[in-house]
């Protein structure tokens, strides 16, 4: 059996193996927050997510103080071609910065008293570090617009990659997830992403990144063209599609989500790059779906019509385009704000009402 072979049929176990929704508690966490001193409904959309907390853990109200965020890192070599306001060896940089503690993500995270996991699985350099989960599947991608990002059995490689960093943290006891990334041009490899997966235009996917001119824009929107047409990618194969048009980090962050479906454990979704990553989570796996949860509109112009294709609704907007998991990370309050109003609020029964 071939290599490849071999990571086909582990990422098809994988998915075989995603927990089905469990509609019945979710139904009774709905009754339970009908029951609460409270017009029905009127705390919106947090009755909505604890609800779906319920449905994903099958518990009423389950216990998620344990919380990670995965920063997938990896390089583009699309960046040979200009569609960055940074230069890729700003990558590396990050992923120290990460490790120190010293980026947004790690601010935030320390507040809403969640671990950082950040994983190299395709930084273009050596990096060393003990906190620091390396698993690089090659340095970098190649430049998708003269050639394959990548080939099938490095994409599949890199969503097992996920899928292994979160059966280990669920194995140590987390079971709150959010996605984050690093890597100098993935809003361009999104992008191409989002133009075939979600059969957007690439004047409708791509934006400014990381700030360019209407100039570099324009020319970005050309770059994305010219992968689509040189790559041809399968839209009804996700797994070829990330390969060609793609980036190590969005398959990685693909595998996440299949991960924490396979764990019964929630999943925040971030921006526009971990959108498209979950984007090629749904197209392998259907079942991913009830488990995304998705925390902010970005400031990237793509990202509302990519969370439309996604069927997922944005619990705040904040203008923010960051990445790394910021969005996410925030959105951890919300999750910890539903569970703790369905269980300390009180009932028309305490109080000695009906609910009428």
């Amino acid at each position: 059996m071939t290599t490849e072979k071999r990571y086909e049929e582990q990422l098809q176990a994988a998915i075989d193996g995603i927990r089905p929704f469990n509609k019945a508690y979710a139904r009774r966490a709905r009754q339970h927050s009908d029951g609460l001193t409270k017009p029905p409904g009127s705390l919106g959309r947090l009755e909505d997510l604890a609800a779906q907390l319920a449905g994903i853990t099958g518990e009423l109200w389950p216990e998620l103080s344990r919380k990670a965020v995965i920063v997938m890192a990896a390089d583009h070599g699309v960046c040979e071609e200009g569609v960055s306001a940074f230069p890729s060896s700003v990558t590396p940089l990050m992923v120290h910065n990460f490790l120190a503690g010293g980026a947004a993500v790690n601010v935030l995270a320390r507040q809403a008293g969640a671990e950082v996991v950040c994983v190299d699985v395709g930084v273009a350099a050596e990096l060393e570090h003990p906190m620091l989960l390396s698993r690089k599947v090659m340095m970098g991608t190649h430049n998708m617009a003269k050639g394959a990002a990548m080939n099938r059995e490095q994409a599949l490689q890199a969503i097992l990659t996920g899928i292994e960093v979160v059966s280990s943290q669920a194995e140590q006891g987390v079971r709150l997830f959010a996605t984050g990334e690093m890597g100098i041009g993935n809003t361009t490899a999104s992008a191409a992403i989002a133009s075939v997966l979600a059969e957007l235009s690439p004047e409708q996917a791509v934006g400014r990144g990381t700030g360019i001119s209407d100039e570099a824009l324009a020319h970005k929107v050309k770059v994305v063209q010219r992968a689509i047409a040189v790559n041809d990618p399968d839209r009804n194969d996700p797994v070829d599609v990330v390969a060609k048009v793609g980036g190590l980090e969005i398959a990685g962050l693909a595998g996440v989500y299949i991960g924490a479906a396979m764990r019964g454990c929630p999943v925040v979704v971030d921006g526009f790059i971990s959108s498209a990553a979950a984007l090629v989570a749904l197209k392998l796996a259907e079942g991913v779906r009830p488990y995304l949860i998705a925390s902010h509109l970005s400031h990237e112009q793509g990202h509302r019509l990519l969370l439309e294709k996604l069927g997922l609704q944005p619990m705040v907007q904040l203008g923010m385009r960051l990445g790394e998991g910021t969005g996410a990370v925030l959105a951890f309050h919300y999750v910890e704000a539903a569970l703790r109003l369905m269980q300390e609020m009180a009932t028309f029964e305490d109080i000695g009402l009906e609910n009428s």
